[in-house]
């Protein structure tokens, strides 16, 4: 049993083996599955069962506080929270945080608590993000602003320019304007890993991008914002990409910095579980997904890290497949290694 390499698992309780095996105690007459949160039972009284039907005829009772007969209470608490976030997404309103624990038939500090470990967000930012989503879409489309603004929720003009900004990153006019007068600092550098150019909106920092051509970074750039002003050549500035260089090259100091992410609200909820992945660390797509409360978006997850733009400060290199392989990386698959080897020789010192 102690070679049994499913027994690590069960001491890790590691939720990704829920359905690859169950585990009956023999002193407690209960089976369970991998990642019950009860004590760790001595291994000695511990049998391992490839099927729950295996475990169903020890004649044990099913454990209460994972119920391995059934949906876990993770899985609960992910079908929850889904089941919420479709409730944000047809509402016209922005709805209440008690008015969401109702619906859901949770306290609504055990519900805030609950969305903001599965999705990454608050309730209210995920409703902002989702309305901002609703008001690009509308903008996009050809709209007009009043009808985007309504169709996103907004019952007054007044709420809607006050927050448009937050949204979008720049006024409703310049976004449907392509980003007309918007202005775009940006510094070209150099790391081990190639070119780096690194752009700030007025917000945050919009851009990190890798590559070997910096040529090529500045004409990508100008695609994202074909009609923005790019400001470049400014030594202050280049002193921020300095610090995004040094991140790269040693992950361990950190990034500290404001950041302009703009994406849709599926987008955000995963960009949000990458940066809660310490260095050092990796996780699969398929973790990824069940983290933010959707399990089968897995390949959605996928999407939402090659749309990232903010190389190294939204980790995306850090996920990987189930086996552990790398995948796609929008800078390079050989980057991504080395970007990880890097940061797993930092957890060996």
């Amino acid at each position: 049993m102690a070679d049994d390499p499913r027994w690590a698992r069960i001491v890790a309780r590691d939720k990704t083996a829920d359905g690859c095996f169950w585990y009956s105690v023999a002193t407690t007459g209960i089976y369970c599955r991998p990642s019950c949160p009860s004590r760790t039972a001595n291994r000695r009284n511990v049998q391992l069962h490839d099927t729950l039907a295996a475990a169903k005829a020890t004649g044990f009772r099913p454990c209460k506080r994972c119920n391995p007969d059934g949906i876990s209470i993770e899985g609960e608490n992910a079908a929850i929270i889904a089941q919420a976030c479709r409730l944000i997404e047809e509402s016209e309103d922005e709805p209440s945080l008690n008015d969401l624990a109702e619906a859901v038939g949770r306290s609504p500090s055990y519900f805030h608590r609950m969305f903001k470990a599965i999705t990454g967000l608050t309730p209210k930012d995920y409703a902002v993000a989702h309305r901002a989503a609703k008001v690009r879409q509308g903008l996009d489309s050809g709209n007009s602003v009043t009808e985007a603004m309504y169709d996103a929720g907004f019952n007054s003009s007044g709420r809607f320019y006050e927050k448009s900004t937050g949204l979008l990153g720049m006024t409703p006019t310049q976004y449907r304007a392509g980003g007309a007068n918007e202005e775009i600092r940006f510094a070209v550098g150099e790391t081990s890993l190639g070119a780096i150019l690194v752009a700030s909106s007025k917000k945050g920092v919009a851009s990190i991008l890798l590559g070997a051509d910096p040529d090529m970074l500045v004409r990508n750039l100008q695609d994202r914002f074909p009609k923005a002003r790019l400001i470049g050549a400014d030594g202050d500035y280049e002193a921020l990409v300095a610090t995004v260089v040094g991140f790269v090259e040693a992950p361990n100091l950190g990034l500290d910095l404001p950041l302009d992410v703009r994406g849709t609200a599926f987008q955000q909820r995963v960009w949000q579980a990458l940066q809660e992945i310490p260095v050092g660390q990796t996780v699969s797509y398929t973790e990824v997904a069940r983290r933010i409360g959707s399990p089968k978006a897995v390949r959605a997850v996928a999407g939402a890290c090659a749309a990232n733009n903010l190389a190294v400060a939204i980790p995306c290199h850090r996920v990987v497949r189930n086996d552990g392989s790398l995948s796609g990386y929008a800078w390079g698959v050989e980057r991504k290694r080395v970007l990880l080897d890097r940061e797993a020789a930092l957890g060996e010192r």
